[in-house]
């Protein structure tokens, strides 16, 4: 049997109406030898028996729970076989030919230990998947220094990392749940001596915003804080992480502020009273800081 260039993972909670898409574009690149794995998170909208039905060759594993995204990853990573694994959303559409140039990329660069593609909207804007700063970077520059490369973490509803160094570091940290499990895998391969990449030849449809797109906004607010709360604490000292806090108290506070005096004068009133919200969950979680 031919040895697999890429093992694909998607995780997928109540997506029957995006996932066919993606997992058809995949089927339709035929240029890398691959295996397909989608691991659903419990959903409730029928997502897995589209999948059964209508795509026989994906190996699906159905959770009886929500494990959230970094453990559901994990659990399939024993599984993989493939010389690299591509992390990859369910609400995406990967263009012709850019498995190919993904694992082109990653031959030619050995140097990079996880790279991410090129990821658009559906109609055709770039979208932003690349940062050269981790959360409250200027403040922590002992605890960042020395670290290999440019690019800080790459977007992870479209990454490709080599299968080893992904094993080595131990796959996502699972006290994330949904956010921040990227920025952190990404600091601790480069905490490992590998380079994060971009491969801007491979190119990905990306929705965004799909797995929250029924979440309160002042819930969604309280998992992203609560997500830079987890990274902070585990890269960062103590002091690094007050003087983040009390920015953001200040910032935060300012804005409700400014947001509670607009909304006298504001056509837009829900959208202001959607930045209240924010920055008051923000506030709050912040207080709770220790």
């Amino acid at each position: 049997m031919d040895p697999i260039d890429i093992s694909i993972i998607i995780v997928s909670y109540n997506t029957a109406d995006r996932i066919g898409i993606c997992l058809e574009s995949i089927q339709a690149d035929q240029e890398c030898r691959k295996e397909v794995f989608v691991i659903d998170n419990a959903s409730t909208d029928g997502s897995v028996d589209f999948i059964k039905r209508n795509y026989p060759w994906v190996h699906l594993i159905v959770n009886e729970e929500n494990k959230g995204f970094a453990a559901a990853n994990n659990q399939l990573l024993p599984r993989c076989q493939g010389k690299y694994i591509f992390f990859l959303n369910p609400d995406t559409k990967v263009e012709p030919g850019s498995l190919k140039k993904f694992t082109s990329f990653m031959a030619a660069n050995p140097h990079i230990g996880l790279a991410g593609s090129k990821v658009i909207y559906p109609d055709g804007r770039l979208q932003e998947s690349v940062s050269f700063r981790y959360p409250g970077q200027k403040y922590a520059t002992r605890e960042l220094s020395a670290l290999k490369g440019a690019i800080a973490c790459v977007l992870g509803a479209s990454m490709m990392a080599r299968s080893e160094i992904v094993k080595q570091v131990g796959g996502f940290d699972e006290d994330f749940f949904l956010y921040g499990e990227d920025q952190d895998l990404c600091l601790r391969i480069r905490k490992a001596g590998y380079e994060i990449g971009y491969c801007e030849a491979a190119i990905v449809v990306h929705l965004g915003a799909q797995s929250e797109r029924k979440s309160m906004v002042s819930e969604l607010w309280r998992k992203k804080t609560q997500a830079e709360y987890l990274f902070y604490k585990k890269h960062y000292l103590p002091k690094t992480m007050e003087r983040i806090r009390r920015r953001n108290l200040l910032q935060a506070g300012w804005r409700i502020c400014t947001l509670m005096l607009s909304l006298l004068f504001v056509r837009n009133r829900e959208n202001a009273k959607e930045k209240l919200t924010k920055y008051r969950v923000i506030y709050a979680e912040m207080k709770l800081w220790k």
